[in-house]
């Protein structure tokens, strides 16, 4: 007899239970997020859950080759553009969408946070505080890569990139480091006024 819970473990999350959730998406707090767990990506499909980590404007994540090596955008000298630097998802889309922890993998965000990450709330050129590094918001918007398809889905692909979802920055947001700094597990995200 198959096991209900294996099930819903293994599944993708659907088009309308994303829909369904939306509500409680876009009512995340709208400042001073937790920041729970680090990620930092070494190379494609690895991750590291490091207890800190040290951001630089010109070398970007400590530990995380693939902006510095590996950017999928790049100046017009062919430099790593610095407002891909930092991705940050929203805690809620991501619990939603990451259901099957076992065998796919972390969505490799910098971090997750339970915060309103939507353009009214943080516009681009918002500055934000974590740790004692500044970022500031990209106007890159991240609309998530076929990756994410793969690993969670098509309907939660399609429910992130809906037009009318746009605004929300249901795929979190892309940030350029403006001030060095290390970020801690336990520290705050901030708006910066």
């Amino acid at each position: 007899m198959d096991n209900p819970t294996i099930k819903q473990q293994t599944a993708h999350t659907s088009f309308d239970e994303c829909q369904a959730a939306l509500a409680n998406v876009i009512t995340a707090p709208k400042d001073n997020a937790i920041i729970h767990q680090l990620c930092v990506r070494p190379d494609f499909a690895q991750r590291i859950f490091p207890k800190d980590v040290s951001l630089s404007r010109d070398r970007g994540i400590e530990g995380d080759g693939r902006w510095l090596t590996k950017p999928w955008l790049k100046l017009a000298n062919g430099e790593p553009d610095p407002s891909i630097q930092v991705c940050i998802i929203s805690q809620r889309v991501m619990d939603l969408c990451w259901r099957n922890r076992e065998s796919n993998i972390h969505p490799g965000d910098l971090f997750a946070v339970d915060m309103d990450l939507g353009e009214e709330n943080l516009p681009a050129g918002t500055l934000l505080s974590a740790g004692s590094a500044i970022l500031e918001v990209s106007d890159v918007f991240n609309n998530g890569c076929v990756k994410w398809r793969k690993r969670y889905g098509t309907d939660s692909y399609k429910w992130i990139n809906l037009r009318q979802h746009r605004h929300l920055r249901l795929r979190g947001i892309l940030c350029k480091i403006v001030q060095d700094g290390v970020i801690c597990v336990g520290d705050r995200l901030k708006i910066r006024i």
